[in-house]
């Protein structure tokens, strides 16, 4: 899926914007580092690339279409099929096992794809080494541990686009090198678009392509 941002602007009320003038196309395939100082807008503009909020002017196109021409089920759709999401704290549900936390994104998919994901997640999980805490909870669980589990969870449905907003955020240095490290094997292996804000220089380096947000101005690194 090809993304088109073009000349986006995001304020809020009469403020200076956050985003300001930003253009830019991210073909299919391709690794994306977003980096830049606390408070910049880093997350606002992973926000718009998801569509869990719209810029204040300018469009943004998937695949030629407007997100705005979007109707509410074909958001939904979109976010749901499409877009994988991992956020900084790994917003497991506690009371769920593992691998019911991972199957949660199935839920709305056809009878089908519900009956395979199982044996997906079953495979993920192995790729990420966490087999055998499938049975197991968050509460019994590494933060690393946790947020490998929604790396899973953001992939069960196989998104074209994969947003990670701070990943390794907070993580201790090791298990901030390993997530790194099973983001870009999972990435090298499923072939998905992968759009990453980060502070960690370890991260960005290992994308294609970085951008540094400024005062609102995106600029490539």
């Amino acid at each position: 899926m090809v993304i088109e941002l073009k000349h986006i602007i995001k304020k809020y009320g009469d403020n200076h914007p956050v985003l300001d003038d930003i253009s830019v196309e991210i073909n299919e395939g391709t690794t994306l580092a977003i980096t830049g100082p606390s408070g910049s807008g880093k997350s606002t503009l992973l926000n718009l690339l998801g569509t869990l909020d719209f810029p204040s002017s300018g469009i943004i196109k998937m695949n030629g279409k407007a997100t705005v021409d979007f109707n509410e089920d074909e958001l939904v759709e979109l976010r749901n099929k499409k877009i994988g999401f991992v956020f900084q704290s790994h917003l497991l549900l506690p009371q769920l096992t593992v691998m019911e936390n991972v199957l949660l994104p199935v839920i709305p998919r056809e009878k089908k794809f519900q009956k395979q994901a199982p044996d997906k997640a079953l495979k993920l999980l192995d790729v990420v080494g966490l087999t055998g805490k499938v049975n197991s909870f968050p509460g019994e669980m590494s933060v690393g541990e946790c947020q490998r589990v929604a790396v899973v969870r953001s992939l069960i449905n196989e998104p074209e686009i994969l947003l990670a907003d701070e990943p390794t955020g907070s993580l201790d240095h090791d298990s901030a090198e390993t997530l790194s490290d099973l983001i870009m094997e999972l990435r090298e292996r499923y072939q998905f678009t992968l759009i990453a804000v980060t502070h960690s220089p370890d991260l960005a380096r290992r994308m294609e392509k970085n951008y540094k947000l400024v005062n609102g101005k995106l600029t490539i690194r």
